[in-house]
């Protein structure tokens, strides 16, 4: 059975895009390093899960551009979680049910593999609502913002444990958390 990975950059102060969706602060810290831990996490991953923002964003990146991670990323599965949309144009991108829930318990049972989720913060605030992120892996970019789009959603209270921690020379710092269940 495969885990749901949330992978996702936020700043010091939990925020992963700022004021109108602002991501360039990622250029920020974006290299080398941070390139290669990205291709090596693709390794890990049988598909890939979107909210209808990131999915918007991303098929309007991806399909433009070359090299592995976006062969990577024009290649897998994509899931999207929307009310609004009917149609995904991205290519092997699929539309999950109306019981999200469900269709992610679904999509881990029937994958060998790891399933990630990208951005969207809101699919984020839902799943874990729902107990379904195994595993919170974030880069953790050295800006505060000081307001924007947070990831970690007020009154949504998780006990983690960290299980890895690595300093890039950008300064960003990549945790791994799991969340501690109840036994």
């Amino acid at each position: 059975m495969a885990r749901l990975v949330l992978w996702n950059m936020m700043t010091l102060d939990g925020m992963v895009a700022g004021a109108n969706g602002d991501i360039s602060w990622h250029e920020d810290v974006w290299g080398p390093e941070l390139e290669q831990f990205s291709e090596a996490q693709l390794q890990e991953a049988s598909g890939l899960l979107f909210g209808r923002l990131t999915y918007d964003l991303m098929a309007g990146y991806w399909p433009r551009e070359s090299g592995v991670i976006a062969d990577f990323m024009n290649r897998v599965p994509k899931y999207v979680a929307s009310r609004s949309l009917s149609r995904l144009e991205w290519s092997n991108a699929h539309l999950l049910a109306a019981d999200l829930a469900a269709d992610v318990d679904r999509l881990k049972e029937g994958s060998a593999k790891d399933l990630f989720l990208f951005g969207s913060a809101d699919l984020a605030s839902t799943l874990i609502a729902h107990d379904l992120i195994d595993e919170y892996r974030l880069a953790i970019n050295p800006r505060v913002l000081g307001g924007g789009a947070p990831l970690f959603k007020p009154g949504q209270a998780i006990m983690l444990r960290l299980i890895d921690s690595r300093a890039l020379s950008s300064g960003v710092v990549i945790v791994r958390y799991v969340p501690v269940r109840e036994v």
